[in-house]
């Protein structure tokens, strides 16, 4: 503004000002006070949407509690159907899994893939494929489970996969396999999480190594040759026979002379 004006022209100024962009500045805090409110307003949104999903959980958890599997199966469809993005129902879809593992392991596997599948949770995804991991175990579904835990980045999740790789082959009989999984729990990512006292008995526990058999004379003779035959022993000699009566005896030798042998 010039410092020359009056302060008649400088009011003068700044209503000329208003008028052409009066409209704009009233505009645009419209449009700002229209934002705050719509954030609140979703955000309020968010939070019943939080604490209903979190009342349904609740249900879930009541029910399985009193052995009621039908209530939290319906509960967690309905939970799917509400609130698909909701870390409440991927907790609830592994609630219901771990009832199942016994009694219908195929269909925990199946609310447990859902979870992989469906939920936004990285964390809770590493979850249900481990739990998974073991429930194919239970099945004796061995080369399944560790499919299923071949995961290339595995992060602070990677000491827990490698110590269900163990349990897995320990199952399979490889023992060997099992002892390579659990030392390399001890020292992956997320170690520290492990149980080391329960990973170092199961360590204990595993047979040693047979020692391998020594090699037969067949196998190590080259191009299949034969070993040669052991030499034919000598048959011993016969005795002499006795003499005839009247036959002279053969004289005895004669002892060493004085100075031989000192």
């Amino acid at each position: 503004m010039d410092e020359n004006l009056t302060d008649s022209e400088r009011i003068e100024q700044i209503k000329q000002f208003l008028r052409e962009n009066g409209w704009f500045m009233i505009g645009g805090l419209a449009v700002g006070a229209l934002l705050v409110v719509g954030w609140m307003q979703y955000s309020g949104y968010r939070e019943r949407r939080a604490e209903d999903a979190s009342a349904l959980y609740q249900t879930v958890k009541l029910a399985i509690d009193s052995k009621d599997l039908p209530q939290a199966t319906t509960t967690l469809t309905r939970m799917r159907s509400e609130f698909s993005s909701s870390a409440y129902t991927s907790q609830a879809g592994l609630l219901v899994a771990g009832t199942l593992v016994v009694s219908a392991p195929e269909r925990a596997s199946e609310e447990l893939q859902y979870v992989m599948a469906h939920t936004n949770d990285p964390e809770l995804a590493m979850v249900a494929r481990l739990r998974l991991a073991r429930v194919l175990e239970y099945r004796e579904q061995y080369d399944e489970a560790l499919k299923t835990l071949a995961v290339a980045k595995p992060g602070k999740f990677a000491g827990r996969i490698n110590e269900v790789k163990g349990d897995i082959e320990v199952a399979r009989g490889n023992v060997e396999e099992a002892r390579r999984a659990y030392l390399a729990a001890m020292v992956a990512d997320g170690a520290e999480l492990l149980d080391r006292s329960f990973l170092q008995m199961k360590l204990n526990d595993l047979p040693a190594v047979a020692a391998a058999p020594p090699a037969t004379d067949a196998a190590a003779a080259p191009n299949g040759t034969p070993p040669a035959a052991a030499p034919a022993t000598a048959p011993a000699a016969a005795p002499a026979a006795a003499p005839a009566d009247g036959e002279p005896k053969a004289a005895a030798p004669a002892p060493p002379a004085s100075g031989e042998g000192g």
